[in-house]
């Protein structure tokens, strides 16, 4: 796939005809349609996530021989035996797909916060294992939050300051109003 990704399908001097062109992109587009999302994986992941078994079927028998878990939503036409941690529910509602992909998403991130938090004499392997860009910005908003969150419980002495502001303005822009129709009567 990366290979093609460097042909230039606009130029037809580097030794190819139209037609290999022609057939050079529809492959890389093949590639992309389904390897696309595993294409910058540089090692094998911990788990998969699977929404429809039965028609994942042959990324589960991947994760099969690689001994690679899958959690996966089981609905009532999927086989039981193949998934190792099975989530009962319906693969073909969106709102549910949804709802347990972000249950499962939050629940990975939490478990990455809580690993990296652990330190590294500890035993700790993702203390010393460089992390991933999604991984760094995950623990940089974790970060982001965590320092401003002492900041919102703190009392501020400056709301009041502008509330009494906003007080004294509204009066204000009220009187002439109120002058311009009693001079109008």
């Amino acid at each position: 796939m990366k290979e093609l990704e460097q042909v230039d399908f606009e130029d037809t001097t580097k030794g190819f005809t139209k037609k290999e062109l022609l057939m050079k992109r529809r492959e890389l587009e093949k590639l992309h349609k389904s390897l696309g999302g595993i294409r910058n994986l540089t090692k094998t992941p911990s788990a998969i996530w699977v929404v429809d078994a039965k028609r994942e079927h042959l990324a589960m028998s991947e994760a099969a021989k690689l001994g690679i878990p899958v959690v996966a939503i089981l609905d009532t036409n999927a086989d039981p035996d193949e998934i190792q941690f099975p989530i009962p529910g319906n693969d073909d509602a969106i709102r549910s797909v949804g709802l347990l992909t972000r249950v499962i998403a939050d629940a990975v991130a939490e478990g990455l916060v809580i690993r990296h938090d652990k330190p590294a004499a500890a035993g700790n392997v993702s203390a010393v294992e460089p992390l991933a860009d999604w991984e760094r910005e995950l623990l940089g908003e974790v970060a982001d939050v965590a320092a401003e969150a002492p900041v919102a419980d703190a009392p501020s002495t400056e709301a009041p300051a502008v509330e009494a502001e906003v007080v004294a303005e509204t009066p204000a822009d009220e009187a002439p109003a109120a002058d311009a129709d009693s001079t109008d009567k």
